[in-house]
């Protein structure tokens, strides 16, 4: 299971009810930041979550409205010294911006307390454990080196007690050893093996993140099955036009493709403050209805069954 708290929904700058792009990904022992606004640090304080372990900033592009908070929360960081090294990665076009804010902004002709490691994204994989996966891949708005995110756990085979209880298998090591998918040999000489004890292949949860985006038909294979895809819906169909021009999506857009590639629950966000939220949730509910328009400080728990909002914020009166 994955969880989901963003902190930020605003496209551009921020309103009296939405702060600038950022979310923070839970998985495990993992916590990663997704985009970086102004004002995050705020927002992250605001939600209770707190700094600890926020060691990996994920960037989607170069924009401000999603790194301008990093000069902020660096040197909050800094100061606090809660972290030996945080890692930042984004595009080649987005690092070099991120290193003109911190290390001439921020630091200038110093260096920072803690390490702060730059990494560059590449296509593919970027860190991966035992459980699961996170992968890059590039999606297309204005200016170069943007990218999307893909968490995903691995494949796992359920541990049958009864079966290894029927077995005489021990509790303790040998056990363990077989989920880990080796043979034990058991003090009797018998040798157990892992299908021995085994269940069938359960996949894991997938969750696609794309940020600022202005085309969708080379991202329905990455997307295909997700449990959950969270992506920008900046405008409606009214101003596609102007959604073409500036690189963003419509509302309907993003539930196309939701639906084109067999998406379980589909989160909007990166919304205009043009709009009411009922405008955007309608547009794309009428074609793809698992649709939640996310607010600021909204929680969600991602499974195989979609995804869970387990906190909300009130639907806001005014304009997004």
């Amino acid at each position: 299971m994955f969880e989901l708290t963003f902190l930020g929904t605003s496209s551009s700058a921020p309103s009296v009810y939405r702060g600038l792009s950022a979310h923070i990904v839970m998985y495990r022992q993992h916590r990663f930041l997704l985009d970086c606004g102004e004002g995050t640090q705020r927002q992250i304080l605001q939600s209770g979550l707190g700094f600890k372990r926020l060691d990996k900033v994920l960037l989607t592009h170069s924009h401000l409205d999603h790194i301008l908070g990093l000069g902020g929360l660096i040197s909050t960081l800094v100061r606090w010294e809660n972290l030996e090294q945080i890692d930042i990665y984004g595009g080649r076009a987005t690092l070099a911006r991120v290193a003109n804010l911190l290390f001439q902004v921020v630091f200038p002709g110093m260096r920072p307390p803690i390490d702060v490691n730059l990494v560059a994204l590449k296509p593919g994989v970027i860190m991966e454990d035992d459980k699961f996966t996170l992968s890059a891949f590039p999606v297309q708005h204005r200016g170069p080196d943007c990218f999307g995110f893909l968490f995903e756990e691995k494949t796992r085979r359920p541990f049958l007690p009864e079966k290894a209880e029927a077995l005489g298998v021990p509790f303790g090591p040998e056990r363990s050893e077989l989920v880990r998918g080796r043979p034990v040999t058991l003090a009797d000489g018998r040798v157990v093996q892992p299908d021995d004890v085994l269940g069938e292949p359960i996949r894991g949860t997938k969750y696609v993140h794309i940020g600022d985006v202005g085309r969708v038909d080379t991202l329905v294979d990455v997307v295909r099955d997700a449990d959950a895809l969270v992506i920008e819906s900046t405008y409606t169909e009214e101003e596609a036009e102007m959604a073409r021009q500036f690189g963003h999506l419509t509302a309907a857009s993003a539930a196309r493709l939701a639906r084109d590639a067999n998406v379980t629950s589909l989160i909007l966000t990166h919304i205009s403050r043009r709009y009411f939220e009922r405008d955007i949730r309608q547009e794309a509910r009428a074609i793809f209805p698992n649709t939640v328009v996310a607010r600021d400080f909204d929680h969600f728990q991602i499974t195989r069954e979609g995804a869970r909002r387990v906190a909300s914020q009130p639907e806001e009166m005014g304009h997004g």
